[in-house]
């Protein structure tokens, strides 16, 4: 009998399929074909090196076997298989005695499950990964449009893509991957480049399903610049869509904190969009936190500016103005700390946070002194509020 070990193991439903993990992997122990992206039994050596580059929490996942998943079933899988009951007397829940091996194996195995992000119990399933790089939709520009000012020190657009009657199901809070043409220096064809949606489910124009992208700029980015220069009527390469847990609730009564930075507005957009269409009259309302440098080159600064507050309570910050203080989002979240506290104790709140990595320290910190502030540990709710599907971090 083969001695249960403990597998690597990436689930096919989280990962956004954006190859940091195996960009990563020392050892290229991380493969991926037209579907999923997995990782070789035969190669790894559970160095960890992965883990924390992961986005989404899709890489923390482990089972324990007596016989090793072959690459060929965990390119098959659409979701990952439950634990398994092993033959050397113990299960993944069973009452084994604390000295044995293998239910230490199990536990170590499932230990870090609470604090891996999860959908929103009311929100809708979504499906995933309907195109691969195999087997990509084309798309067709409808329209690229420039978001911000002429000479703002970003060009952030707005591109609208159709799909010609092509089903893409897409819900809000998901990313497609866009495949750019060419080769990369190795002579290999390019990854897709992910990008969030930033239009709602039912399409940028209500009931096309065409879908609206927010993409900056990048000196030197491949498929920015590709997809920034595209005119109407180009056809592109899609994927997608990606992401099962960084979704919107569907109860009307769910109240939403949203803080973004920059092209991180893209899903608090959509999610906006929806919630104005659907039109539910629920309790629920809505509060973001939105930083740019300017206005200028702050993206939809002004159709923003004609969303009803009954619908969107708008914090628009600033860094960038001559004369004026640099403002941060969590400077502005503490100004209006008693909102905030008022959301944080409100077991209706979910929090969306999406953007630069670099805004998640100072967020983190303001949202620590605001939960204090209430007599909460920040830490200890958020990993309740991570538990319930109400926090959510999508940062690049």
């Amino acid at each position: 009998m083969t001695a249960p070990f403990k597998q690597h193991l990436i689930d096919p439903e989280i990962c956004i399929r954006c190859y940091t993990c195996e960009m990563t992997c020392p050892i290229e122990a991380i493969t991926h074909d037209d579907t999923n992206v997995v990782v070789d039994p035969d190669k790894c050596d559970d160095c960890m090196a992965c883990i924390p580059v992961c986005p989404t929490g899709s890489i923390d996942e482990w089972r324990v076997v007596e016989t090793a998943y072959t690459l060929e079933e965990q390119f098959s899988w659409e979701e990952l298989p439950a634990q398994a009951e092993l033959s050397g007397g113990a299960d993944a829940g069973k009452d084994a005695p604390v000295d044995d091996p293998v239910a230490a194996l199990l536990a170590e195995a499932h230990s870090g499950v609470g604090g891996k992000p999860r959908a929103p119990a009311s929100a809708t399933k979504p499906q995933v990964n309907t195109y691969t790089i195999g087997k990509p939709v084309t798309a067709v520009v409808q329209g690229n449009y420039r978001l911000t000012a002429e000479g703002a020190d970003t060009d952030i657009r707005h591109i609208i893509l159709s799909f010609e009657g092509k089903p893409f199901p897409v819900l809000e809070g998901q990313t497609i991957g866009i495949l750019p043409p060419g080769l990369d220096g190795a002579g290999k064809a390019h990854l897709p480049r992910l990008y969030s949606v930033s239009s709602p489910r039912d399409g940028e124009r209500a009931g096309y399903h065409n879908v609206s992208l927010t993409v900056k700029r990048d000196e030197g980015g491949i498929c920015s610049n590709y997809l920034c220069d595209l005119n109407k009527g180009d056809s592109v390469q899609v994927t997608g869509p990606f992401g099962s847990t960084f979704l919107m609730p569907e109860d009307p009564a769910a109240r939403l904190l949203m803080i973004c930075t920059g092209t991180g507005s893209a899903p608090m957009r959509a999610f906006t969009m929806h919630r104005q269409r659907a039109a539910a009259g629920g309790s629920g309302d809505m509060t973001m936190f939105f930083g740019a440098r300017t206005p200028e080159s702050l993206p939809y600064f002004g159709p923003l500016k004609k969303v009803p507050k009954s619908v969107l309570k708008q914090h628009l910050v600033f860094s960038r103005i001559e004369g004026t203080a640099k403002e941060y989002v969590q400077d502005r979240m503490m100004a209006e700390q008693d909102a905030v506290a008022d959301l944080l104790a409100d077991p209706a709140t979910h929090i969306y946070i999406c953007g630069l990595r670099g805004m998640e320290e100072g967020v983190e910190q303001a949202l620590t002194n605001i939960a204090e502030s209430i007599g909460q540990p920040w830490i200890a709710l958020r990993e309740v509020m991570r538990e319930e599907g109400r926090y959510h971090v999508e940062t690049y």
